[in-house]
C-alpha cells in the first residue's frame, strides 16, 4: 500500500492497479470488482482459464484519505512500496506474467501466499466500471471523458461548502458551472505564492456555460480587478450557524472571495448578479492544482510568440513551443508582466491558452493506462473544493458523463470586456457597450464558437447610409413615450433625421416589428442593426414602395429602451476578446 492510499476501502486492500484488465472486445479498460481468483462470467467468447487478475499484491489496513481541503498530501515521489518508475508494484505487468503460468497449467510458486481472505461470492450482476466517463475539475467540465473510478477512495479527496443551494448533479436545460482559482497561501505547496497575507481572493474566475444540447460551451474569464458591486450573501459554519455578510458597492471582483469571510457562495452571487446568468454549481482549486494536474498529465504544451523572462512569477522560455508542468507550469498562468500589456488581461490569455492546451491532452493521451488515469484522478479530486450538489465521485461522474459529450471545436474562451478606470489605473470598469450583448448572448443559449461557413449562403445586405433611413416609430406595447424616445435616440445618437413620432399604434404587440418593401431593404438593414431586431422582428411587403414612403416600426412588449438589443445577438460581438479551445497557434506574446 502507498503514501497516497491506492486501495479501496473495505475490499480488503486490493490495488485498483491489478482491477484493471483490458477487454479485446470492447477495446477498453475495465475496473472489475469480481473477488480474487473469481472469473468474471461472459455472455460469449469465453477466455482460458487462469485470470490475468490471479496475481495480487497484499496491502494494508482502511487507507481512504478523509483529509480536508486544502491542505495536499504526498506527491508520487513520496510513495511506499512503489516501482523504480514511480508506478506501484504489481498491476497489469503482474497479472499478465501469472496468468501466463496458469495457462500452461504450470503451478504459481512466485511469492508467499497471499494473507487475505478469499471474499464472498458476489451477489447479483457483476460490478464493472467502463472507462468511459467525466474526470473531474474544470477539466472534467471541459469535456475530457475519462473513466469511472474508486468512489470511496475520491470521495475523501474532494472538499465541499453548503453554499445553500444545492441544484442536482444533471439536469436537461443549460448547465452554468463557476470556477474559481484562489490565491489562498494556506495548504501544502501553496506557500510562497500569492499575497502573504491574502485571505484566499478570487484570483481567477470563469464562468463555463454549457449549451441545452451539450453542444458548445462557453468559458467567460472575469477580470479580478473588476469593479463592481457584491451583493449580500449567507455563509454557513461548520457548526451549522449561518452568517450575513454585508454586501458591497464599487469594490474589486476578487474581494467577493475570502474578504470579510466571504465563501464561495458570494463569488456566485455576486457572478450571477453580473451576469443575469443562474449558477448550477462552483468548483474551486488552488495554486497547487495546476502543479499536480500538469504533472499528473506529464506536462502541457505552451506556445511563447517571444522570450519570456519574467523575475516576479520565475517564468524563463525561449520564444516557441514548450512542455511545462510542475512550478513551470504556475509560472506561466501567473506570468503578466513580461506578456502583452503588463497586466491581468494579458495574464488571463496565458491563463486560457493553458487551458485550452490542458483540456487537448487530456482528451488525446492523459488516460493512456490505468496508472495515467489513476494520477489525473488523484490530482482533480485532490485540487478541488465544489458545491454539495456535486460533492461525491458519483455525482461528479454523472455530472462529467452529462457534458463530455461537448467537443473540444466547440468550447470557447472569452474575456468580459472591461474599459481602464479612470479613477483607478490599476483597476477596470465594464464595458457594457460589449458586456450586455455578450452576457445576453450566452443567457439565449447562443454559441460563441465559431461557426462553419454555408457555401450557398449570400453576402450581408448593404446597409443605406444614416441620413436615407426613413421611418414611422409607433408604440405598440412598449413604455409610455417610448415612440419619442426612440426617435430622440435615432435623430440625435445615429443621425436617422428622417424618423418621426406616429404617436400609439393602433393594437398592441408581443414583439416588436419592423415592415419594409423590397426597396427598402438597405435601410430596413441599417435599423435592425442599430436596434439589435432578430430576423424574426423583420416583415417585408410583397411591393416596392414610393420614393417618400417610410417603413414602420411597431415597438411591442419586448421593447426596453432604444440601443438595447430586442433579441441575443447570434455572433460574438466585435471587440470581444475570445480563442477557441481547439486553436494550437495561439502563442503568448
Amino acid at each position: 500500500m502507498d503514501a497516497q492510499g491506492r486501495g479501496q476501502a473495505g475490499d480488503n486492500n486490493v490495488d485498483p492497479a491489478d482491477q484493471w484488465v483490458f477487454d479485446p472486445d470492447t477495446g477498453n479498460y475495465e475496473l472489475r470488482l469480481d473477488p480474487a481468483g473469481q472469473a468474471p462470467a461472459r455472455p460469449s467468447n469465453p477466455k482460458a482459464p487462469g485470470s490475468r487478475r490471479a496475481a495480487r499484491r497484499p496491502g494494508a489496513g482502511d487507507d481512504t484519505d478523509t483529509r480536508p481541503l486544502p491542505t495536499q498530501r504526498g506527491r508520487r515521489g513520496e510513495r511506499a512500496e512503489d516501482g523504480a518508475d514511480g508506478r506501484p508494484a504489481g498491476g497489469r505487468a503482474a497479472a499478465r506474467r501469472a496468468a501466463g503460468r496458469t495457462a500452461t497449467g504450470s503451478p504459481s510458486v512466485a511469492g508467499p501466499a497471499s494473507r487475505r481472505k478469499r471474499k464472498p461470492k458476489a451477489s447479483g450482476k457483476k460490478k464493472v466500471l467502463y472507462w468511459t466517463a467525466g474526470v473531474v475539475g474544470f477539466v472534467l467540465v471541459a469535456g475530457c471523458g475519462g473513466a469511472y473510478y474508486l468512489y470511496q477512495q475520491l470521495d475523501g479527496n474532494i472538499s465541499k461548502v453548503d453554499v445553500g443551494v444545492e441544484n442536482p448533479a444533471v439536469s436537461d436545460g443549460p448547465v452554468n458551472v463557476l470556477i474559481i482559482g484562489t490565491d489562498a497561501r494556506s495548504g501544502k505547496g501553496n506557500s510562497g505564492y500569492g499575497d502573504a497575507g491574502s485571505v484566499g481572493h478570487a484570483d481567477t474566475t470563469l464562468l463555463m456555460h454549457i449549451s441545452k444540447d451539450r453542444s458548445n460551451a462557453t468559458a467567460l474569464s472575469i477580470p479580478r480587478d473588476l469593479i463592481t458591486d457584491i451583493p449580500n450573501c449567507t455563509t454557513k459554519g461548520k457548526d451549522g450557524s449561518k452568517k450575513v455578510i454585508p454586501g458591497e458597492h464599487g469594490v474589486r471582483f476578487n474581494t467577493s472571495l475570502g474578504q470579510e469571510d466571504r465563501d464561495p457562495g458570494c463569488t456566485w452571487r455576486t457572478v450571477e448578479k453580473l451576469t443575469g446568468l443562474k449558477i448550477d454549481h462552483f468548483m474551486m482549486a488552488d495554486f497547487n492544482a495546476v502543479k499536480e494536474l500538469s504533472e499528473a498529465v506529464d506536462g502541457v504544451e505552451v506556445c511563447a510568440g517571444k522570450d519570456i523572462d519574467d523575475p516576479k512569477s520565475h517564468l524563463h522560455l525561449k520564444a516557441g513551443r514548450h512542455i511545462v508542468k510542475g512550478e513551470q507550469a504556475l509560472a506561466f498562468v501567473r506570468t503578466r508582466h513580461a506578456v502583452g500589456t503588463g497586466s491581468d488581461l494579458s495574464r488571463i490569455q496565458l491563463q486560457q491558452q493553458f487551458l485550452s492546451s490542458l483540456i487537448r491532452k487530456l482528451k488525446s493521451s492523459a488516460f493512456s493506462s490505468p496508472g495515467k488515469l489513476y494520477d489525473v484522478s488523484q490530482a482533480a479530486t485532490r485540487a478541488l473544493t465544489v458545491d454539495t450538489g456535486i460533492g461525491t465521485v458519483s455525482k461528479m461522474l454523472d455530472f462529467g458523463n452529462d457534458l463530455k459529450r461537448v467537443n473540444i471545436d466547440k468550447i470557447t474562451f472569452a474575456t468580459v470586456p472591461v474599459l481602464d478606470n479612470p479613477n483607478d489605473p490599476a483597476t477596470v470598469i465594464l464595458d457594457k457597450a460589449k458586456a450586455d450583448p455578450l452576457f445576453a448572448m450566452v443567457r439565449a443559449d447562443h454559441q460563441l464558437a465559431k461557426k462553419h461557413k454555408s457555401k450557398k449562403s449570400s453576402g450581408p445586405v448593404t446597409k443605406a447610409p444614416p441620413e436615407r433611413v426613413r421611418v414611422d416609430v409607433t408604440n405598440g406595447g412598449g413604455p409610455i413615450g417610448s415612440a419619442q424616445e426612440t426617435v430622440d435616440w435615432l435623430q440625435n445618437t445615429k443621425g436617422a433625421r428622417l424618423s418621426t413620432n406616429a404617436g400609439n399604434a393602433p393594437q398592441k404587440l408581443a414583439a416588436t416589428r419592423l415592415e419594409y418593401a423590397p426597396n427598402q431593404a438597405d435601410q430596413a438593414a441599417a435599423l435592425a442593426d442599430w436596434m439589435g431586431l432578430p430576423k424574426s422582428a423583420l416583415k417585408k411587403s410583397g411591393q416596392d414602395a414610393g420614393d417618400r414612403v417610410p417603413m414602420k416600426l411597431i415597438l411591442g412588449k419586448d421593447f426596453k429602451a432604444p440601443g438595447t438589443p430586442i433579441a441575443a445577438p447570434t455572433e460574438t460581438p466585435d471587440g470581444v476578446q475570445n480563442v477557441n479551445a481547439d486553436d494550437k497557434n495561439v502563442c503568448a506574446k
